[in-house]
Order: structure tokens, then sequence, then C-alpha cells
């Protein structure tokens, strides 16, 4: 039976770059006019990595976070990567009903997610903050979502501006950063790190 390990990497499409290529969201997105927004698009099941692709083709630029897990057995061992947050892959889009449908369309997607399926905007820097995670390879853990607390920055280290809602587990400090829209949550220690009132 296998016993999985998890570490954690991304996969970032852009309509700029390759697949396997970093790029950071640009605080304001303009096509035509009109400001892009960060949309959480709601997949089938195992469906993530296709809907990534497809939006891709379509000149869409989308960021699906993966995490990195291996499995070992008695004789042998293999990496396999999952989406870190499942059935949910982000995409960056004129809030239109045009571009809506070009990514409702796509084969494996249910739904944007929002009210009446018209999708609520994701602020740039919660997509920031967990791209920011996963380029500084900072040790986290999935956390509870939390829609209330003190927002706190921290003002020192390769995290300096991050924001989030502070919490304590086991007497430590960590620092929760969500995506409100999906309600998940991710947590990193504070240990080591300056923090301010936000």
């Amino acid at each position: 039976m296998a016993t999985p390990m998890q570490s954690f990497s991304a996969h970032s499409f852009s309509t700029q770059s390759s697949p396997q290529s970093w790029e950071r969201p640009q605080l304001a997105a303009v096509t035509a006019g009109v400001t892009e927004n960060w949309y959480a698009v709601q997949t089938r099941s195992r469906h993530e990595k296709l809907v990534a692709q497809r939006l891709q083709e379509r000149g869409i630029t989308n960021f699906l976070p993966l995490t990195t897990e291996v499995h070992r057995w008695s004789d042998r061992k293999k990496v396999v990567q999952l989406p870190l947050f499942g059935c949910y892959v982000f995409a960056k889009i004129a809030p239109n009903n045009v571009e809506r449908l070009r990514v409702l369309g796509l084969d494996g997607v249910l739904s944007l997610v929002g009210a009446r399926g018209v999708g609520t905007p994701i602020p740039d820097d919660q997509i920031d903050s967990v791209r920011t995670l996963l380029e500084q390879r900072t040790t986290w853990s999935s956390h509870p979502f939390l829609a209330i607390g003190q927002r706190v920055r921290i003002r020192s280290g390769a995290l300096d501006g991050m924001e989030g809602i502070l919490v304590s587990r086991n007497g430590d400090s960590a620092l929760v950063i969500s995506v409100d829209a999906i309600q998940r949550s991710l947590a990193v220690r504070l240990e080591g790190y300056e923090v301010e009132a936000a």
C-alpha cells in the first residue's frame, strides 16, 4: 500500500509563457480597456489539468497550483502531482458574458464560483500569496477556512508584505492566507518573521 509524502510545487499557465514557467499575476491586466479579474473555475473531479490545458489553448491566463506526493511501495516509488485545491483552477478573464461563456464551454468545467454562476472576482493578492508560498517552498499545511480574525502583515524575510489572519496553533503563531471564493486556506508558521497589524 502506498504511503504518500507531500511537498509542493505549482503549474502556472499563461498566454505569455510556457506551462512550466512562473509568472506573477499583473496587478492590472487590461484587455481592450477592460480590467481582467481572477475567478475560481469549478471542475469535474480529476479534470483540473485538462481544464488548465484547455484554458491555455484558448489564450486565457490561468493558475493551477499543484502538490507533489511521493508514493512508496516496498519495491518502488512514484512521484505524482495533484491539485492543491481539488476541483478548482483559477482563470483571469474580463468580467463579461463573452469571456464567461468561453470558460464555461470547456469540457470538464462545472461553473464559475460565485452567486448565480456569474463568478466572484478574487483579489490579486490572494492568488499572489499562494504563488509566493509555492515559489519560496515555505513549509505550510492546509488550514480550516477562516472568515474572521485579525489581519496581519509580514514585515521581514522572503514573505515580506504578505497579509493574512493571525492564529495560534499548539502555542505557535501562524499566518493563514485564504482564497475567499473557494473557502480554502493555507497556514505558514511565523517563527522568525516580524509581523504588524494590516
